[in-house]
């Protein structure tokens, strides 16, 4: 006899949750969507994930409860017919302003770059975050350095961004990237040497990255490929001059912090510890950036 589509059972000895349709079936996997417990003959595959039978016909034709029935990503953040639309539009503006990086040249690229304090003789004056430009932290992690540059950073955007918009959906996914590109430019400018200029999303997406790893621990996937891409990226971030490890780490940290609040939040209080912690982030970035525009100043 299955068990009535609206509830989430667990075994009444051993605590273990049994798949919603099949009441006598122990199971440790959750659709993506409701998070209901399934079973193997009730997963169905997805990018991220399974999902159960009803999520995928969308919820027809069962009794169980409008918000169950509604379909919802990991993170409980609403199903979009295109999943990937955020990673694309945050690749198009970054391809967008390397464009007119090479158009403008170095005068472009000095006024919108990370910078602590310093005199830049293109623009004739002393600019820096410690100026006040504290929109340097959001513009440099939209910019590029030459060709390269751009095309690994887009490639890895890519390639691990649409998984996590896709778990997280667009709001989300959108201020998890912001804000680790954000800590990654508030460690940096605290860091480096005021004078020292940076560029590039690699903290954004080292922290998409981050929160790549805490998704698929949550969903119980093999860590292996993660651990081995996370050492690759800490030889390279740390083994080759001109890279700054600052925006790296600090990204990466941020997103990490960001993505566990994001997909292991308390669905009845989900929304306030997932957005109470992006809060709490961007604080953390402000107070740094304060410190560090005070030491300069």
């Amino acid at each position: 006899m299955d068990q009535a589509p609206g509830s989430r059972p667990d075994d009444a000895q051993s605590g273990v949750p049994v798949c919603y349709r099949h009441s006598g079936r122990e199971t440790g996997v959750r659709c993506t969507r409701c998070e209901r417990p399934i079973c193997p003959e009730c997963m169905v595959s997805a990018s991220v994930g399974f999902q159960c039978p009803e999520c995928v016909r969308g919820g027809s034709g069962t009794g169980h409860a409008p918000e169950a029935n509604r379909p919802r990503t990991l993170a409980g953040g609403t199903v979009e017919a295109d999943p990937h639309l955020v990673t694309k539009v945050l690749m198009g503006v970054c391809v967008a302003v390397f464009v007119v990086q090479m158009a403008v040249g170095d005068r472009f690229t000095d006024r919108f770059s990370l910078l602590g304090l310093a005199y830049v003789p293109e623009l004739g004056s002393v600019q820096g975050v410690a100026e006040g430009q504290w929109y340097r932290l959001l513009t440099s992690m939209f910019m590029h350095l030459d060709y390269f540059h751009i095309f690994s950073n887009m490639l890895s955007l890519w390639f691990i961004g649409r998984y996590v918009e896709e778990a997280l959906g667009r709001p989300r996914y959108l201020a998890l990237y912001l804000l680790s590109g954000l800590s990654g430019g508030a460690l940096a400018y605290l860091l480096n040497e005021p004078n020292a200029p940076s560029l590039g999303a690699s903290g954004a997406i080292l922290g998409v990255f981050g929160a790549l790893a805490v998704l698929m621990r949550r969903q119980r996937y093999d860590m292996r490929p993660v651990a081995a891409m996370l050492v690759i990226t800490l030889i390279i971030t740390f083994g080759w001059s001109n890279i700054s490890w600052e925006a790296h780490i600090g990204g990466l940290v941020g997103g990490a912090v960001i993505g566990l609040a994001m997909v292991h939040a308390p669905r009845d209080r989900r929304s306030l510890v997932q957005y109470g912690t992006c809060a709490l982030v961007l604080a953390a970035v402000v107070v740094v950036t304060l410190l560090r525009t005070a030491q300069l100043t």
